[in-house]
């Protein structure tokens, strides 16, 4: 019986390494995790790969404002083309796929919570990065709401941008997102997170859920996890 492999080029015990070994696990167990290391890794086990029988996802960042991952992209899906059995997810980076989910304020934030005045510029610019890249506008660095919060964007690429709002989002909670650490309360059940304070309430703490709602809701309410999820129900099963 063919395998199914997930390759990443998250090194192992990153934020993102971690998130998706819960969201396999959670998910699609049967996918097996493997971290490349890094990009040039990545496309070189691609280019060596003369396995015909098992089936390989690829997760490449797209991050489509950096030449050098363009190119790589452009590369890696000219190798694709000839392998059958290997097959390439479009995703911008680890960090905008949480950035986009569609709950995140709702998760994050418990009601009146003073955060969401703190960190007012970092949220509207979020949801004007989400709303220009979901209809196809990749020129995210003219609106006035990413400008204000970020006045160096021009020296920034879409992969930096995502990482610094995610964590000026998520930061002081259980949910807080670095290229080092995820927060537990992406990874575990409510409310399993050891360090967790009595003050620290979020946007579920009156609807507890566990590990499989959360990771569903994640999947079902990002565009590029839906994509992850045809593409397993289309082309691997």
């Amino acid at each position: 019986m063919s395998q199914t492999f997930l390759w990443i080029e998250d090194r192992k015990g990153k934020s993102g390494y971690n998130f998706w070994k819960v969201f396999l696990k959670t998910l699609y167990p049967d996918i097996i995790l493997e971290s490349k290391i890094n990009n040039s890794e990545l496309i070189k086990a691609v280019k060596s790969l003369q396995d015909n029988e098992n089936k390989y996802i690829i997760i490449l960042d797209n991050s489509f404002d950096n030449s050098q991952i363009v190119s790589e992209h452009k590369y890696l899906r000219n190798l694709i083309k000839s392998k059958e059995n290997v097959f390439l997810v479009n995703v911008i980076c680890f960090e905008y796929i949480l950035l986009e989910f569609e709950y995140l304020t709702q998760w994050v934030f418990a009601p009146d919570d003073e955060l969401r005045v703190k960190r007012e510029k970092a949220l509207l610019a979020r949801k004007e990065l989400v709303s220009a890249i979901s209809s196809g506008n990749m020129n995210y660095k003219t609106f006035r709401e990413i400008i204000d919060y970020d006045q160096n964007i021009d020296s920034h690429n879409i992969e930096q941008l995502s990482a610094r709002l995610l964590f000026d989002i998520t930061r002081n909670t259980g949910f807080e997102v670095s290229k080092k650490n995820i927060g537990e309360c992406w990874i575990n059940s409510c409310c399993e997170w050891k360090s967790r304070q009595n003050d620290d309430i979020c946007g579920l703490d009156n609807r507890r859920i566990d590990i499989r709602e959360k990771m569903s809701a994640i999947s079902e309410r990002t565009g590029s996890l839906q994509r992850l999820a045809q593409l397993y129900r289309e082309a691997v099963l």
